[in-house]
């Protein structure tokens, strides 16, 4: 099969190539004998790529921490079930699913990838596969910061940081859908995508004071650092300073500061993709590449925003 595989962490994308790689063992797979319970194969349609993951320790090691380099990256996937190791439940094969992968694990930048079925959920057959890939990372990262981390409930403000961005986006989305009031942050070139993607305020950081905004009852934070720090202090009585960006360098004086990793949901995939079905959700994708075209895709002379999907078949 063709992938995109990394051998050399501080090449960074640059150091990303294209080459030929094995098939998953699909017939040991599907056997009792060394089988790994729980394992599909699936044949990957469209995957996505989170800008930083070359940063992370898992890129580069195994569960038990040795080098598995060359290592294929991407964790974000839509496809079709290929093969099921024995006992498996749930998937059948034939079916769209969509879903996170293992961190430790060679990833979805390749044509199979073999992942745990229960990190993967059904993918609506209205629901095209660069759409189901453009969810994932995203999609979950919103969700569990704003309703299982946050605790947000109708009625309460939420500030989100990066409200133009992947993660930010969607997360404004959702928390206004959820009867939040929403303020977005980011550059002053995002205020008119925030602002579509469901901010009713939005906070230029290179010019505007986060003071002028007052309290929040939450904050979702991607940055970190002085953002980070200064977002402690607007957090209100009983509120929550949620982040994503590593362990916070301040923490609300009456509330709480959580920052997480995010986690593969087989039910939540399921919320967020019926609401892209009803309208209420949309993806920020901001690039599509072909297979043949990732690894510069990743190498763009200007950052494009939103989300990068890559097409790993037509």
């Amino acid at each position: 099969m063709k992938a995109i595989v990394v051998t050399d962490k501080a090449a960074g994308t640059a150091g990303m190539s294209l080459v030929e790689r094995p098939d998953p063992d699909v017939a040991r797979l599907a056997s009792l004998e060394g089988a790994n319970y729980g394992d599909v194969v699936v044949q990957v349609h469209a995957s996505g790529f989170t800008w930083d993951e070359l940063e992370w320790p898992s890129t580069w090691i195994d569960r038990l921490g040795r080098d598995r380099t060359p290592s294929i990256p991407g964790h974000e996937l839509a496809g079709v079930v290929t093969a099921l190791s024995y006992g498996t439940a749930g998937p059948s094969v034939g079916e769209r699913v969509f879903g996170l992968t293992d961190w430790t694990r060679d990833g979805t930048l390749a044509e199979y990838v073999v992942v745990e079925a229960r990190n993967l959920a059904p993918l609506p057959g209205d629901v095209d596969f660069t759409t189901g890939a453009g969810l994932v990372m995203s999609g979950l990262t919103a969700w569990q910061g704003l309703f299982e981390h946050g605790r947000l409930r109708a009625g309460q403000s939420v500030l989100v940081h990066g409200a133009a961005g992947t993660v930010g986006s969607m997360a404004a989305q959702l928390a206004r859908e959820a009867g939040a009031y929403v303020i977005g942050t980011g550059r002053a070139g995002g205020r008119q995508t925030a602002l579509d993607f469901g901010a009713q305020e939005f906070v230029d950081l290179e010019n505007d004071s986060l003071k002028d905004i007052g309290g929040v009852d939450l904050v979702f934070d991607v940055f970190g650092g002085d953002i980070g720090r200064q977002s402690a202090g607007l957090v209100r009585i009983g509120g929550t300073l949620v982040t994503v960006a590593g362990v916070p360098e301040a923490r609300p004086a009456e509330g709480l500061a959580v920052d997480f990793v995010v986690m593969p949901d087989r039910a939540q995939l399921s919320e967020v993709v019926r609401r892209v079905r009803d309208g209420r959700l949309r993806t920020n994708i901001g690039n599509i590449a072909t297979f043949d075209d990732a690894v510069a895709a990743f190498n763009p002379p200007k950052r494009a925003r939103g989300k990068t999907v890559i097409r790993v078949r037509p």
